[in-house]
């Protein structure tokens, strides 16, 4: 297997940075390795052949699911085509568990190998789906440690590889360097609002956001920032500018991590930027609100403890959540003031989150990343490297 072929599908933004990072990885092991399958622009510029475009299928809820069907069935048609023609060596799969999930069935019927990289969250809902995982999915690599016991109960060989956000180093600009490039004043208490990386998350959320750093706006202590995901459209980026007030100013900046880095506490809307604020270390508030229906139908169905997932790893509530009816801008302020002010409330959560960012790294012994890990996996599958 001088060339061996490898099937990558990541069909969503943080799927395709991970899917980007794996691909010189697994060449350190298997230089000559060729990829191709549904992935991003920055997969497509190591070489990746793209024969769906990540961007071309990743739409987000039951609506916009049913108005783009017929071109996500074409789409998928095309990359059951694709491993029929070219049948890959090996195929991994990041994520994305609606179209991974049948995928793996399709590539087990065509006898590849299937590497699942980032669990779908089936422990939460949709657990009838684990059946799908049995049967199709050969190694399953998972980025958050309760996850590995959950499949290992289920009988599917499940690994805890770490989460690949706890690998980078922490922002390196200084607070005088991020304050002169973002036009701040240095002398201030920042606050982070992180209301989500997609428009439909950003018209949900930031509104209570603004209305809780305009009641916080008196004491004149504070400056708010207002990272935007690069994934948003210039379109959507003029709708966030017209959603914020005159006053309080909040400024917008481009890196969510250095944002959390300098400020002094964050509200986080629940997803990744949950787990980057616990890894860099920033008390934060966790928030959420969806459509009533939504919400309705997520009580009926989920089955968590917990909605943050710092606070599913934690096996507590070491962040508050604030989540629909509970989301208002005074309670924000309430649990948001003892993290500004109160040293010892501050100090606990931090405490909190250290446990937690040490949870997120796998402690084999090997020094490895979390990539790292994944791309031995793989290498070992295409019998090119010894496999833990």
């Amino acid at each position: 297997m001088e060339h061996p072929k490898i099937f990558l599908s990541a069909g969503e933004a943080s799927g395709e940075h991970y899917g980007a990072a794996l691909i010189p990885a697994i060449r350190r092991f298997v230089p000559h390795a060729e990829f191709f399958g549904l992935g991003g622009q920055r997969m497509e510029a190591l070489g990746f052949r793209r024969v769906v475009r990540a961007e071309d299928v990743a739409v987000m809820g039951i609506t916009e699911v049913l108005l783009h069907m017929p071109r996500i069935y074409r789409e998928y048609r095309r990359l059951k085509a694709s491993i029929r023609s070219e049948h890959p060596d090996l195929a991994i799969l990041i994520d994305f568990p609606d179209v991974n999930l049948s995928l793996a069935r399709h590539l087990r019927r065509a006898g590849v190998p299937v590497l699942y990289f980032v669990s779908p969250q089936l422990w939460a809902w949709k657990k009838y789906r684990i059946r799908d995982v049995q049967r199709y999915v050969d190694r399953m690599l998972v980025i958050f440690p309760f996850e590995e016991q959950f499949y290992r109960q289920h009988g599917v060989q499940a690994t805890f590889v770490g989460h690949p956000l706890a690998d980078l180093p922490l922002p390196g600009a200084s607070r005088e360097d991020f304050a002169r490039e973002n036009h701040l004043d240095p002398s201030k208490q920042w606050i982070g609002l992180l209301p989500g990386s997609r428009a439909k998350e950003i018209r949900s959320n930031l509104p209570e956001m603004v209305k809780a750093a305009q009641a916080l706006e008196d004491t004149n202590r504070f400056e708010f920032l207002l990272p935007l995901a690069p994934t948003l459209t210039e379109r959507h980026r003029s709708e966030v500018q017209a959603m914020l007030p005159r006053s309080p100013r909040i400024t917008l900046t481009h890196d969510a991590r250095a944002t959390l880095h300098h400020a002094r506490a964050s509200v986080v809307a629940s997803g990744t930027a949950t787990v980057e604020a616990a890894l860099i270390g920033n008390p934060f508030v966790v928030v959420y609100r969806v459509s009533p229906i939504s919400y309705a139908v997520a009580k009926k169905v989920v089955d968590v403890p917990h909605v943050a997932m710092v606070n599913l790893i934690a096996g507590k509530r070491a962040i508050p959540e604030l989540i629909q009816g509970d989301f208002t801008a005074a309670n924000l302020v309430s649990h948001l003031q003892p993290l500004l002010d109160n040293e010892t409330a501050r100090a606990t959560m931090q405490s909190d989150l250290r446990g937690i960012s040490d949870m997120l790294l796998a402690k084999d012994g090997s020094g490895e990343s979390a990539i790292g890990r994944v791309a031995r996996v793989a290498a070992g599958m295409l019998g090119k490297q010894e496999t833990r």
